[in-house]
């Protein structure tokens, strides 16, 4: 390693992070404040490079895919989906959490698309890691292109309940959905990244994506 490079920073095998400094951010107690639905929230007690050690609050989560599907006239799937969190509903990309043991993420993309959209897609890319909020979660979601698209029959479509029940889906032009970013009409964080980053990679005809199982080291392994 040359001079100017600084030390690499590691994680143990017992999950012991050590900083390039040498410091090792060691949790000495742990404990679940919170056990719901779909989330916990675990209370950590982390050694700091001072000595001192500092309570951190983490939201667990079994992290998601989302789904940037792109047709043959360069539009992208959007569905306008109600979230109780902010009172309103938001227009995003299909998605869905990794709820299924042992699922590959790839297949549940192409369960999200199908039951969000009534879509299958022929080809199918990686297109973007993202890590949610690290300062407080560990929810990580991988956002997949999918192409050559095609229509579920009627008889083989996913019935929705709860919020899904009332669900609109739009095809818009990519450029058009960039511009709604940048004017405000999309706020949703997977959206956002996941159309820029298609719109990106468009730019060198997708030539740069990984394949749909590339490693994936910040998938969150468990909610506990």
């Amino acid at each position: 390693m040359a001079a100017s490079e600084p030390a690499a920073n590691t994680v143990d095998h017992a999950g012991v992070f050590s900083s390039e400094t040498g410091h090792r951010y060691e949790v000495v107690d742990s404990d679940i404040a919170f056990i719901g639905r779909i989330i916990s929230v675990r209370r950590d007690a982390v050694r700091m490079p001072d000595g001192g050690v500092s309570q951190r609050d983490v939201i667990v989560h079994p992290g998601a895919v989302g789904v940037v599907a792109l047709d043959e006239a360069d539009r992208v799937v959007m569905v306008y989906q109600y979230r109780h969190p902010v009172r309103r509903p938001l227009w995003e990309l299909p998605a869905g959490i990794l709820d299924v043991p042992g699922e590959p993420p790839v297949e549940a993309a192409a369960r999200e698309l199908a039951e969000e959209a009534n879509l299958t897609a022929g080809r199918w890319d990686l297109l973007v890691d993202v890590l949610a909020s690290p300062g407080m979660t560990n929810e990580a979601y991988r956002v997949f292109l999918a192409r050559d698209l095609a229509t579920i029959p009627l008889s083989d479509q996913h019935v929705r309940v709860h919020e899904e029940a009332d669900m609109q889906i739009a095809r818009v032009d990519l450029d058009k959905a960039v511009g709604q970013i940048l004017d405000g009409a999309i706020t949703n964080a997977m959206a956002v990244v996941g159309l820029l980053a298609a719109a990106t990679a468009r730019l060198n005809g997708f030539t740069r994506l990984r394949p749909v199982d590339a490693p994936w080291p910040d998938r969150p392994r468990s909610v506990g």
